[in-house]
């Protein structure tokens, strides 16, 4: 066994990219005696997971979930003494799956580190690797995407953002079939930049609206334009392609990760929420104009504050307005009870913990609406 970190970032940047598993595998049990290993990744709705080296299907192995949820190794010694952990593949925060690694006793200080180093390097390999093959995106479906879901999934940023400063993360439902629901962001030095969109309408059209938008945005943005100005460039590119036929209701907020102040621009129907202490209250922006509802539109930006500690949620209507049978919305009571249930939660399981109050409250009905949840930590 080697004493030192072998380069297993090298050798993984040397693999042909759908082989990154296998060659981890190898390495793992050359030079650290591992007798079993295996890479598990998250499906799409995070509540199972896939293994990439092995015959078996999607498991829910209560350790490995854990691992997933709380991105905390996890260790299991059997009755013979031979030793299963459980590590977090994860990059900037991005949830990839689990490294799953059985060895024959307990391991030592030294090789518990290595391996969480290997699994560190190995998750950067799969996250590179994520647009050079489909055999990870493969894994992840558990059933066919719609065509819209497609483009949807494809046009996200990632499913969660992390560092010393914040913790964010975000989720679309229903997973398989999401039609204009969206969210994106964007990290630059103290600023982050975060947007939520409802995108008006069913299946492709909705898909290729929010696509529409969602370019428009990061297009102003990455020319180094405010919020404003990505707004009104969407409004005027949604305009000019739909004639004010069709728009979308949009949030674009930009935190000042040092100060804690956020530029806000109110463009329609998704909601933001801010848990301080024990207290939930709704952020009241004033309401402008849908983007491409009319052409050469104007925004102007709000401000808010966030204290260190604070949690906010921002959520699309498909969660807060969500009225199955005619019954009072869930963002009038259910919403805020899931929200004081995930207080102790990371925002990662946060988002989850709302979803899952959602598909409660729908009680098996259909919902008729897409929905999205993004959870920004706040930590200074």
């Amino acid at each position: 066994m080697s004493d030192r970190p072998a380069p297993l970032g090298a050798l993984l940047r040397a693999t042909a990219p759908d082989r990154l598993p296998e060659v981890a595998a190898d390495h793992l049990r050359r030079h650290l005696a591992a007798e079993q290993v295996e890479v598990l990744v998250a499906d799409l709705t995070l509540r199972r997971l896939v293994p990439l080296l092995g015959p078996t299907g999607p498991e829910t192995d209560p350790g490995a979930l854990r691992c997933l949820h709380s991105q905390r190794s996890g260790t299991e010694v059997g009755v013979t003494g031979r030793t299963r952990l459980h590590l977090p593949l994860s990059c900037w925060g991005e949830r990839l799956g689990v490294l799953r690694v059985v060895l024959p006793g307990r391991p030592g200080p030294d090789q518990a580190e290595q391996l969480r180093h290997h699994a560190d390097e190995l998750a950067v390999a799969l996250r590179a690797a994520d647009r050079m093959t489909d055999r990870y995106r493969q894994a992840q479906r558990l059933q066919r995407l719609t065509m819209a879901a497609e483009l949807q999934w494809d046009l996200l940023p990632g499913r969660s953002l992390a560092d010393e400063r914040f913790h964010l993360a975000g989720q679309l439902e229903p997973a398989y079939d999401v039609h204009g629901d969206h969210y994106d962001w964007a990290l630059s030095g103290d600023r982050l930049t975060l947007t939520v969109l409802n995108g008006g309408g069913e299946g492709m059209d909705a898909a290729m609206l929010t696509t529409v938008a969602v370019n428009a945005m990061r297009n102003a943005r990455r020319c180094g334009a405010d919020i404003v100005e990505q707004a009104e460039l969407a409004s005027d590119a949604l305009h000019t392609r739909y004639a004010g036929g069709r728009h979308a209701s949009a949030l674009l907020l930009e935190i000042d990760l040092v100060g804690g102040w956020v530029d806000a621009v109110d463009a329609g129907s998704p909601h933001c929420l801010i848990g301080r202490g024990n207290e939930i209250t709704q952020v009241r922006l004033e309401q402008q104009l849908p983007l491409g509802m009319f052409g050469e539109a104007r925004y102007e930006i709000e401000r808010f504050r966030l204290e260190p500690g604070d949690r906010m949620l921002v959520v699309s209507d498909g969660v807060h307005a969500a009225a199955p049978g005619g019954s009072t919305p869930f963002g009038e009571s259910a919403l805020l009870t899931a929200l004081r249930g995930t207080r102790l939660q990371p925002a990662t399981e946060a988002v989850g913990t709302v979803m899952r109050g959602l598909r409660e409250f729908h009680a098996g009905a259909e919902p008729e609406d897409d929905a999205v949840t993004v959870c920004l930590d706040w930590r200074r």
